[in-house]
């Protein structure tokens, strides 16, 4: 998993092809008056999904992962709190759904702050609880691009 500000996103752009157009995505800053949804950026290869929604406490949280896709996600607005752990270190609870393009897990990882203007980049060895509130409940707009492997 890589963690950064949301201004150094293109430094990470060489991991995959596809990333640079979700750096394109990301640059041009559409994003910031998008309602919710999903916005196709290149078919089903890369789409962002925009949410607004309220944290919620950690024992409500799910452990995540997905194999065709990775994510990127990142706060435009308000801040949660963010599991990580590796695929290694984690037990499957729910086999992978190809139709959903996830599994779910039970695992123990790091927590840490996603705040507003930072991202996160999850390949599909590892697995993450997002959505979780940091004290209170508050509410969010996220955006999740997702970047087919």
């Amino acid at each position: 998993m890589i963690r950064d500000a949301l201004q150094n996103f293109k430094l990470y752009t060489g991991f995959h092809p596809r990333l640079e157009q979700a750096a394109q995505f990301i640059a041009n800053e559409e994003w910031k008056t998008l309602a919710p949804g999903k916005y196709e950026i290149d078919g089903d290869n890369i789409f962002a999904i925009v949410q607004h929604y309220e944290t919620k406490p950690r024992e409500q949280g799910l452990w995540e992962a997905h194999e065709r896709y990775m994510d990127i996600q990142f706060v435009a607005e308000g801040e949660e709190n963010f599991g990580y752990a590796p695929i290694g270190q984690a037990v499957v609870t729910q086999p992978y759904d190809s139709d959903s393009d996830y599994a779910l897990y039970d695992a123990t990882g790091d927590f840490f702050i996603l705040r507003e203007g930072h991202f996160i980049l999850a390949a599909p060895q590892d697995v993450h609880m997002p959505c979780l509130a940091v004290d209170n409940s508050q509410p969010v707009k996220k955006i999740v691009i997702k970047v087919k492997v």
